[in-house]
């Protein structure tokens, strides 16, 4: 028998980006033998902000995965984010031809030192090694989603369906969530959720403004649910497992993709733009293509759609390239 494939998951730790790279680690796992092992990358401050064609793992903060400690490299590595591209462009030339490289995301940079670019079609990237997928590759599956309810039944359980899971983001380059905006998002969920009879299951965004997150609170609190307050695990998977639609702000293309792969209705509530939409709109008219997204008119109609699916379709890709190898 074949030794399990060995795959690093590489990043800079946080949470929404390493999960891309797990996600899509994950599953190839789940259609081969494999051993997971995550690595976080991180700079010294001093040379943290420098152009990746500049560092040099001598720049490495204390605690940081070093390459120069490697002695066995790994079969694949899936790596996401600015801070691994210094890293992920030599992998192939530190592992002699060994590792398989992938970047998740548009590395704008050396894009021809990857074996294999998961961009989110959105993006606009295109090239010999890019593989052009809906949103980008993420950790929820439906087996995922049903393994974390049981942890969180007792609070979720005896809630009223409609159950509404609403994933706040926040503040970005592209959009903004103002007091005055998010108050007004709250008093349109609450008078849907209320006209429904139903009940709330509420996350916010380490990007979410203070300041926001209290308009809504107040005004969201009365109704029947949970608001979780970040304090303790996240029930973000166990929501979205109980929930009959999905309220997602329009600010980040990584929920808008996990919320369409649970087959339940999702709803995008509007921001304040900073700019021209560009990437996001494309991916939302993506979505709504797909039967997955619609704009949130207030009503909580429900519809059905097939699953987005691309993280396997990511891992399957991936997988027939090292066949061929």
């Amino acid at each position: 028998m074949s030794a399990p494939l060995a795959i690093w998951v590489v990043s800079d730790g946080r949470t929404g980006i390493q999960n891309q790279a797990l996600g899509l680690a994950e599953a190839v796992a789940r259609m081969t033998p494999a051993q997971i092992e995550t690595k976080q990358v991180r700079w010294r401050p001093a040379f943290d902000r420098w152009p990746s064609a500049l560092k040099t793992p001598a720049m490495l903060a204390p605690g940081s995965f070093d390459p120069r400690t490697v002695t066995q490299w790994p079969d694949l590595w899936i790596a996401t984010g600015r801070a691994s591209l210094p890293l992920s462009a030599r992998v192939r030339d530190w592992s002699g031809g060994k590792t398989f490289v992938v970047q998740t995301q548009d590395p704008r940079w050396r894009n021809d030192r990857y074996d294999l670019i998961v961009a989110p079609a959105h993006d606009g990237l295109s090239g010999p090694n890019v593989l052009s997928i809906t949103g980008s590759p993420h950790r929820i599956t439906r087996a995922r989603l049903a393994e974390a309810a049981p942890a969180f039944a007792a609070r979720i359980a005896p809630l009223p369906h409609p159950r509404v899971a609403v994933m706040v983001g926040g503040t970005s380059s592209a959009f903004d969530l103002p007091p005055a905006h998010a108050a007004d998002l709250a008093e349109r969920i609450a008078e849907a959720v209320a006209a429904a009879k139903g009940s709330l299951l509420l996350t916010y965004s380490r990007r979410t403004p203070e300041a926001a997150k209290a308009a809504m609170t107040e005004r969201l609190s009365a109704l029947p649910g949970w608001i979780w307050d970040g304090e303790g695990d996240n029930p973000l998977f166990a929501m979205l497992d109980a929930a009959d639609h999905i309220l997602v702000t329009e600010d980040s293309a990584n929920m808008a993709a996990e919320a369409a792969s649970t087959g339940k209705p999702v709803h995008i509530l509007p921001m304040v733009a900073k700019k021209a939409p560009g990437k996001f709109a494309r991916l939302h008219a993506d979505l709504q293509a797909r039967g997955a997204a619609r704009p949130f008119d207030g009503a909580l109609t429900p519809w059905t759609y097939a699953p987005l699916d691309e993280t396997e379709r990511a891992a399957r890709a991936i997988l027939a390239a090292l066949q061929t190898r």
